[in-house]
């Protein structure tokens, strides 16, 4: 079959490679310049199946109430005379309900561990290097409180098998080395071994350039208009090409990958999607020559940001903003994701020459993707994947290559249209 996937970052990309490796005719539109340049170029890097825990839980709504008025807050909702936006927070509520809870946690875990193993096979069978660190994962936990809450999700995630487990501060000082000044301020912290950590960008490059090796085309500079429909299923793409002008894709599949734009798309064939675009920061940063800077990626709970090592450089990544589709940086929330990781890692980098980077993540009401055929039988969706794009990518491509071929892939994932 010809298959056209929209959208070039890591999900795209994954989609389209195990689509060729398939036999199909395939074909890639994004409107950048190339792979993975909008939400899959600058994220935390981490691969991070022990992270896969919904933020619509018990207790969140009073978090959000808490922070509303702060600028530089770990999640900051603007409120906005937009549908959509009441429609998603509404949602939110009804997946903070604990059964909710628990049937979204396991939903994200397995598609994480599959994922996970995807990633792996792929690096090992194609000899992929994106500075990667297999040296797991840490999270601090500063109270009492976060430690008791902390203990408790990581025995719901042993039960999945993810090898997560609470540590003491002297432990987390002896698995890694950069944090052994500011360990005695914990209470605690967790580890996962089994996670990884490395560059999305460098990742999905090296898969493009790989599946392209498969037959696969990429259109890039080419803006997605709209899904032409003949009343029963999608009957073409709409584009406008680099040259300005406009063109019809034409294909038996159409696979939409287009992150937190995707419900822009398919509300005109009144296919409403509950994704919102909840936006990111990130700080790229020199390593310090001499330095002693982390390998283990480290995720600071209290904060909510995450810095990951990428070879020479340290990503600090953070924050979510529920303000629309603005890709604008925030001064105030570029500052406290410096001051925040400057005082774990005080002496790991150059802090005062930061590049800084915003993306939308394509977030759900409970933080589970929309994997599977839509109700317009010849369109597909892989989006909704949140803060866990680079987590559960490589699994979704693969996922949903096998579904559109005819199989059902061996993972308990609620898949759309099975």
């Amino acid at each position: 079959m010809k298959v056209v996937v929209l959208g070039a970052g890591v999900v795209g990309v994954s989609t389209a490679w195990f689509l060729a490796r398939e036999g199909h005719e395939v074909e890639v539109v994004d409107r950048a310049d190339g792979v993975g340049r909008e939400t899959s170029f600058a994220n935390g890097g981490q691969i991070s199946v022990s992270q896969s825990e919904p933020w619509a839980q018990p207790g969140a709504p009073w978090k959000v109430l808490k922070w509303l008025l702060r600028d530089d807050a770990p999640l900051l909702f603007r409120p906005r005379l937009e549908p959509a936006q009441w429609r998603w927070c509404l949602q939110f509520l009804r997946e903070c309900l604990p059964g909710r809870f628990q049937h979204n946690m396991s939903q994200m875990l397995a598609l994480g561990l599959y994922s996970r193993q995807t990633l792996q096979d792929l690096r090992r069978e194609l000899g992929l290097a994106y500075d990667q660190q297999t040296r797991g994962i840490v999270t601090l936990l500063r109270t009492l409180a976060e430690a008791r809450e902390a203990e408790r999700i990581a025995r719901r995630m042993q039960a999945f098998g993810i090898d997560k487990q609470l540590i003491t501060p002297d432990e987390l000082a002896r698995i890694e080395p950069a944090l052994a000044a500011m360990a005695p301020q914990l209470s605690a912290a967790t580890y996962c071994a089994s996670d990884e950590s490395g560059d999305v960008h460098l990742f999905t490059r090296q898969l493009a350039e790989r599946a392209a090796g498969l037959g696969v085309r990429f259109r890039f500079n080419t803006r997605v208009n709209a899904l032409e429909s003949d009343g029963r299923q999608v009957a073409g793409v709409s584009i406008t090409q680099p040259d300005g002008h406009f063109a019809s894709l034409r294909a038996d599949v159409y696979v939409l990958a287009l992150g937190s734009h995707s419900p822009l798309l398919t509300a005109p064939l009144g296919l409403r999607l509950p994704i919102y675009p909840a936006k990111g920061y990130s700080a790229t940063l020199a390593v310090r020559e001499g330095a002693v800077a982390p390998l283990v990626s480290i995720t600071d709970e209290a904060n909510k940001i995450v810095v990951s090592r990428l070879g020479g450089r340290l990503r600090v990544a953070g924050t979510a903003e529920l303000a629309g589709y603005s890709s604008s940086l925030n001064p105030v929330r570029c500052a406290a994701l410096i001051r925040q990781a400057r005082t774990l890692l005080p002496e790991a980098a150059d802090w005062d020459a930061p590049e800084f980077w915003t993306g939308l993540r394509p977030a759900t009401p409970g933080n589970v993707p929309l994997i599977g055929r839509s109700a317009c039988p010849n369109l597909y969706l892989n989006t909704g994947h949140g803060t866990l794009g680079w987590t559960e990518g490589p699994g979704s491509g693969r996922a949903l290559a096998e579904l559109i071929s005819g199989r059902r892939p061996e993972i308990p994932f609620s898949f759309l249209g099975v």
